[in-house]
């Protein structure tokens, strides 16, 4: 598909790349850039394997700039990657994408703008913004997730919330990776080191910067947040382990005594006067209930129990 950016983005059909008039968009698989490259003027020889794209990012080259694109899916964030590569000059873009993950994009922002004063600077502003715009929403919903998760932690009930941390601490740092590698690209295009941008509309990559930081932020206190709740269900599970314990320590304080007294009577010696004795047993059974809650008022008092 090969689309004009004008007032609006539409798709046109180009004899040559020739002296076009107006700046264009190009969306081609990977074995149309490999046999008919050369027809977009861009002076590159490019063997791009989409497969193995696996970071967002692009390089300056003499005559033209070329990067690549790895985009977490939303729905399935540290799942499912949607894998593109492009590569620019002043008279327009050609991204290479197999999937139609990048037509699906520029066919959105063909219905919803409209441009004043169209160039292809505003139209990467709409592209990058729309790789992102939804991404807020997304983050609040880790956060209400993760507030979910504390008070569960604090209400005992913490073996699930465990689990589901572990996924969303994943997802978070798969986002915040993107979150760099998009501010790298933004940035890298507002340099303009070819000079392919009109000087007055870097501004629109500064623009996505500012929001592409923003997230990276945003992801980078979730991420703070994660290891806080982290450490609340770690100091949790010590804690209780911690009254497990206390309990053993105390039951096993209880009755050693009465191990002692059991120990001491168990020894069959022939002259022990208190065997002869009627009131013996009924001593040391008093002798023990005494053991047991005088025991038991200390660890009360000692605030063990």
């Amino acid at each position: 598909m090969y689309y004009k950016i004008g007032e609006r983005i539409e798709p046109f059909e180009p004899k040559t790349f020739d002296n076009i008039p107006f700046q264009y968009i190009a969306v081609i698989g990977s074995e149309e850039w490999i046999s008919s490259n050369r027809k977009f003027n861009m002076g590159i020889e490019w063997d791009i394997n989409l497969d193995d794209i696996s970071n967002t990012g692009c390089e300056v080259n003499i005559d033209s700039l070329t990067g690549t694109f790895c985009i977490p899916s939303r729905d399935k964030i540290n799942e499912v990657y949607h894998n593109f590569a492009f590569a620019l000059d002043e008279k327009g873009i050609v991204f290479i994408d197999d999937e139609g993950f990048a037509s699906k994009i520029i066919e959105r922002i063909a219905k919803t703008k409209k441009y004043i004063n169209p160039c292809l600077e505003k139209f990467l502003y709409d592209f990058l913004e729309s790789i992102i715009h939804r991404d807020y929403k997304i983050l609040e919903k880790f956060e209400i997730k993760l507030d979910a998760m504390e008070d569960d932690i604090l209400k005992g009930e913490a073996e699930e919330s465990i689990i589901e941390l572990s996924d969303i601490r994943s997802q978070i740092r798969d986002l915040r990776i993107h979150y760099a590698q998009l501010l790298d690209l933004s940035q890298e295009l507002e340099e303009n080191e070819n000079e392919f941008f009109k000087e007055d509309n870097e501004r629109y990559f500064h623009l996505v910067a500012q929001r592409v930081r923003t997230l990276y932020d945003m992801t980078t206190s979730l991420a703070d947040y994660t290891a806080q709740i982290r450490d609340l269900s770690q100091a949790q599970i010590d804690l209780k382990q911690n009254k497990i314990m206390t309990i053993l320590t105390v039951i096993t304080s209880i009755f050693m005594p009465l191990t002692l007294i059991a120990g001491w009577y168990g020894m069959n010696f022939v002259y022990m006067p208190e065997f002869q004795s009627p009131v013996a047993y009924p001593i040391v059974i008093g002798v023990s209930v005494m053991i047991v809650i005088v025991s038991l008022i200390f660890f009360k008092r000692k605030k063990w129990l």
